[in-house]
């Protein structure tokens, strides 16, 4: 099965004049690792968007985990039942605890208030954090904030997790870190994971590298990226 079936996929902006994503064409098998590469303007997050149903297209097909994202109708369940998205800027709600927002994916899935904080206490202790449970996300350094934002994506149990520059804002120690836990993740669980970077010693550590350009994929994979990871 296919995580990903995209066909001929177009998305403008500004009534035309900006040209995101130009006839895009890709498939993502189920439990693969791929990156995507490409400058700033390229396309690659705007891609990224609509892959997680943050956004829909001009034209085109696009099926994520069996679901036909055309249809904006379903695209809030869709997105909260199957998708767990990764922001550089971990997007965590200031005025509640690192537990609260953890929380917060679950209210869909009809647990109780106490199988809730359970599930989200579990998800801490994952990424290294139980302890900063009650505590707010301004008191976290910010590689703590995005392993509460990747807490935060396995919240929904999603089949596919999206990350968009998930270590953009950190240093090269703590972007090891989340990178490392990340990789666990996809292996243990073996949820689709698709990292949008701009960063090639990331992108190589991925099966395979989608590079982007002019809203159009230039390359769709490259064995000696495939061949040549790095140790992280």
């Amino acid at each position: 099965m296919n995580a990903v079936e995209i066909k001929d996929l177009y998305k403008s902006y500004e009534n035309g004049k900006i040209k995101a994503l130009n006839g895009v064409n890709l498939t993502v098998k189920d439990g693969e690792f791929v990156s995507i590469i490409g400058p700033s303007g390229s396309g690659k997050s705007t891609l990224l968007n609509m892959l997680g149903a943050l956004d829909v297209p001009d034209s085109g097909s696009i099926e994520v985990a069996g679901q036909n994202l055309n249809n904006s109708k379903k695209l809030n369940e869709f997105r909260a039942e199957k998708i767990g998205f990764i922001f550089q800027l971990h997007n965590l709600i200031p005025n509640i605890s690192v537990v609260e927002n953890i929380e917060i994916p679950m209210y869909t899935q009809k647990l109780s208030s106490k199988e809730m904080r359970k599930k989200a206490l579990k998800l801490l202790d994952d990424v290294g954090l139980k302890e900063k449970a009650k505590i707010l996300p301004n008191k976290l350094s910010g590689g703590e904030r995005q392993r509460v934002a990747i807490a935060r994506a396995l919240a929904n149990d999603p089949s596919i997790i999206l990350a968009d520059e998930p270590t953009g804002s950190l240093d090269s120690k703590t972007s090891s870190k989340i990178l490392r836990q990340l990789i666990e993740l996809h292996e243990s669980k073996k949820v689709t994971l698709i990292i949008v970077t701009h960063d090639m010693d990331v992108a190589k550590l991925a099966n395979r590298v989608i590079e982007v350009l002019d809203g159009e994929i230039i390359s769709a994979g490259d064995d000696s990226l495939i061949n040549s990871k790095i140790d992280v």
